[in-house]
């Protein structure tokens, strides 16, 4: 997907194809929590931008020249120091019984940084390869993406989630990858963090679904991308009578791998330990047809860049739970950024 905006609405009709994007910070709205709004990065709360023309093209051919990238200094906004004290503060919340899960993020981000998007976009989406790679600019904002994970499908009335949780590193040869693999595939603690996510992804469906067609179709499958082995699973649902956008969208947002369990509780810790909002990242980016019928990614593996303020940042993390160790998920969160410093500063 490559965009930019020109007619925007804030909801999106019918008889119309849209571009839809929603800030993770959209949640205040459907939960009524306080906006935290300490973000350097000021996007909407959400856009849904009509659109005009369709272009097919192989290779791209859009006019970046112009902007040179000048060397960027990217730095974590949270040390590895306090990163564990406060995985091991949420683990005390668990035991607690507070949470079973949450997702704990940490930021990187530049500061004085001059890219040329188109660049890092091509870079990225080479080296990643996502199922749900994007460019999107809003005014001076860019979303650079290269998400692998699907947020939520609709076709006709199916309405379907693929929420990932379980992450491992890409073998150097096929045995290795094959050995890493198989570890992934059997590993309790990764199978116990996807079946409580999944669990949080049913309970969200079932608010807007047929009685009792709610179902997972699959659970805890490995899908191998150019950097990670990741352990997806898929749940489906059909969709009661006259069930609206907005209406999925408020049952279903924020995406539960990106928030926990219980999911509300599990959001306000996000608000309280997290250093920013999370503005874009973990919000969604998708399609929305004609029809209705639409495909969202969920915003994970991207970079967020304001030009006007030369400032981009990009978020990475992982799920906590009583059995995680805090320096594995720190390791954890540095190789999910590894792609995206790689690309920023070469």
């Amino acid at each position: 997907m490559l965009l930019s905006n020109k007619t925007i609405s804030k909801h999106p009709t019918l008889n119309s194809d849209y571009i839809a994007f929603i800030n993770y910070d959209y949640k205040n709205s459907i939960e009524s929590f306080p906006d935290k709004q300490n973000n350097p990065l000021q996007f909407p709360e959400q856009l849904f931008i009509e659109v005009e023309k369709i272009i097919e093209f192989k290779e791209f051919n859009l006019d970046f020249t112009e902007i040179q990238q000048q060397p960027i200094k990217i730095k974590p906004t949270v040390t590895k120091e306090d990163y564990i004290k406060k995985v091991n503060a949420l683990k005390q919340h668990i035991q607690q019984g507070d949470i079973y899960e949450i997702n704990y993020c940490i930021t990187f981000e530049a500061n004085d940084a001059v890219i040329n998007p188109l660049s890092v976009y091509e870079k990225l989406n080479a080296i990643s390869k996502a199922s749900y790679s994007a460019l999107a600019k809003f005014d001076s904002h860019y979303i650079i993406s290269s998400s692998p994970e699907l947020f939520l499908t609709k076709k006709g009335n199916t309405l379907i989630t693929k929420p990932i949780k379980g992450t491992a590193k890409r073998g150097l040869t096929t045995l290795e990858d094959d050995v890493i693999k198989q570890y992934l595939q059997n590993n309790l603690k990764e199978r116990t963090e996807n079946v409580m996510i999944v669990d949080v992804a049913r309970n969200d469906l079932s608010r807007i679904a047929k009685k009792g067609s709610v179902t997972v179709d699959k659970l805890c499958d490995i899908e191998s991308y150019q950097q990670v082995h990741q352990m997806v699973s898929t749940v489906s649902c059909e969709l009661k009578e006259n069930t609206s956008f907005k209406d999925i969208i408020h049952a279903t947002f924020p995406m539960a791998s990106m928030t926990g369990a219980p999911k509300i509780k599990a959001m306000k810790l996000i608000d309280e330990y997290e250093l920013y909002n999370r503005g874009p990242y973990s919000g969604v980016l998708g399609y929305i047809d004609e029809n209705g019928d639409f495909d969202l990614s969920v915003l994970i593996r991207s970079i967020f860049y304001d030009e006007q303020k030369q400032y981009l940042s990009f978020t990475v993390g992982s799920a906590i739970t009583a059995m995680c160790n805090a320096e594995d998920e720190y390791e954890e969160c540095l190789l999910k950024a590894k792609a995206m410093i790689q690309v920023l500063q070469t």
